[in-house]
């Protein structure tokens, strides 16, 4: 096996420092108008990632342009850490979190889009700081590296690879022949849906500062608000949750299929296989929350300052689908605290936890294709039980998915239980409650947020010690990258030469 090619490693970490900073610098542009104090905090964190990122690109500027398979792994691993310790600058420099372990904490819930926080008392911080911690969401949500790949192409270096290791679901759908092309037309719909969203919450009743922060957080399914009592602030104002349930829907959707909307091309949105599960199990899930929550839950009691607007029923049925689409989608915003509403939900939203959204879009969570998959696997295995010489392939999208695919399928959500149940273990051994435990683990390891017991979504993660906060950390980012991306660099195999 060749050697690593560190330059092009470190060329690349270089170039994301660079794209970390520029946006750091719009985030002081926000402080400076905001007039919020830490104006020079911010700008100091920006040219520190700057000077480095520019210090990595010179020193490397000779490297060979080709980015091999091992080398995309790491660039992809370690520019996710890279952004995480230079994204928590802004927090540690302007002391708005305190120490650098819940800084970092913050910082990669941020760019993981996981949402789950430390903070206390999130009004509080400067509007500079909240809309860096908002922008995080964004960067992250289709992929700091997808954003590289854009540019990459530029510098003279293929960007296939880091595609194939970053983009979020099973396979990598390429909607033009260059990778590039696909990036950017994957990108003006992040950005299209964004702007939209924002200018829709400014009309419904939010400030434009509140519109644009929770458009960066519902587009990448991320979760953090600008208010300590998340969505559940606008309760009395139905139509702001409305709105961010038709994008929290949109963006827990394959954006490929977006893109075929925008082309007027229905039919293959209405004939893809993982979106009509993926509305269905929203419609299911929801039906069954709103009837229990209607006739059994004191909705008065189990929602966060929960005014009835529109009606009894109307209310059961608005924040039941909130909340499912918040854990399905992993967005994680919070309109109600369901783990307060019947022993049987809380055990229901518990199961959605492990369901995500779809392959191709910004969720988390092991996504509805590889469930589907997985489940057409096991009803064909009982076929070929009864007809053991029979040809019975799996299909999907009216197409024969090959045995090695249903094989990595079945490989990653056995590891991602073992990764769950890991740690789950890790987390009792700190001390915490079972329920707890498992739905920190739970929440970290599919980039959901709030979770049950000690970190329901009326309390956060500052109750973790120290180092339950980088074992979520860590919890977060495999859950991100999809496990194999991370895990295989822990392998020695990895980076033997040979």
């Amino acid at each position: 096996m060749p050697r690593l090619n560190y330059q092009i490693i470190l060329h690349v970490m270089g170039l994301l420092l660079l794209c970390n900073g520029g946006f750091m610098l719009l985030a002081t542009l926000v402080s400076w108008f905001y007039q919020d104090g830490v104006t020079l905090e911010i700008s100091t964190a920006a040219l520190i990632t700057l000077f480095i990122g520019t210090l990595f690109m010179f020193t490397t500027r000779g490297h060979s342009k080709e980015v091999k398979i091992r080398e995309g792994y790491i660039i992809v691993t370690f520019g996710w850490i890279f952004m995480a310790l230079s994204g928590a600058l802004p927090y540690v420099i302007s002391e708005s979190i305190p120490g650098f372990t819940n800084a970092f904490f913050e910082t990669m819930s941020g760019y993981t889009t996981t949402g789950a926080s430390i903070l206390n008392d999130i009004e509080a911080i400067p509007k500079g700081i909240l809309f860096w911690r908002s922008l995080t969401h964004w960067i992250g949500g289709m992929g700091i590296i997808v954003l590289a790949i854009a540019i990459l192409p530029l510098l003279g270096i293929g960007g296939m690879q880091l595609f194939t290791a970053e983009s979020p679901g099973p396979s990598a759908d390429k909607l033009k022949p260059r990778i590039r092309d696909t990036a950017k037309r994957l990108w003006l719909i992040y950005v299209s849906y964004t702007l939209a969203e924002t200018i829709l919450l400014w009309i419904a009743g939010m400030t434009f500062f509140d519109a644009i922060n929770h458009a960066f957080s519902t587009l990448s399914t991320g979760g953090f608000s600008t208010k300590n009592a998340s969505l559940a602030f606008w309760n009395d104002n139905p139509i702001i949750q409305y709105i961010v349930i038709i994008f929290m829907l949109l963006a827990g959707s394959n954006f490929v299929l977006s893109y075929f909307s925008f082309k007027g091309k229905i039919s293959k949105v209405l004939h893809d296989d993982e979106f009509k599960w993926y509305i269905i199990f929203i419609a299911a899930f929801t039906a069954i929350s709103s009837l229990i929550v209607y006739f059994q839950a004191d909705v008065s009691i189990s929602s966060i300052d929960h005014p009835m607007v529109w009606g009894e029923g109307e209310s059961a049925f608005r924040h039941s689908l909130f909340q499912v689409l918040a854990v399905i989608t992993t967005t994680g915003f919070v309109s109600a605290d369901y783990t307060m509403w019947t022993p049987f939900l809380t055990i229901l939203f518990f199961g959605l936890f492990f369901l995500g959204g779809s392959a191709g879009s910004t969720a988390g969570g092991v996504k509805v294709m590889r469930h589907i998959i997985m489940i057409k696997n096991g009803i064909i295995e009982f076929k070929r039980t009864l007809h053991p010489n029979a040809i019975l392939p799996v299909r999907f999208n009216g197409k024969s998915i090959s045995k090695e695919i249903v094989f990595n399928i079945l490989g990653f959500f056995i590891l991602y239980m073992l990764s769950f149940i890991i740690g789950a273990v890790v987390l009792a051994s700190l001390g915490l409650d079972f329920e707890t435990a498992i739905g920190g683990a739970a929440s970290s390891l599919g980039n959901i947020g709030p979770a049950f017991g000690g970190l329901s979504p009326v309390n956060n993660f500052d109750m973790l010690p120290d180092f339950g906060k980088w074992w979520c950390s860590f919890l977060m980012l495999i859950g991100r990258l999809e496990l194999f991306t991370v895990l295989i660099i822990l392998t020695p195999f990895f980076w033997r030469n040979r």
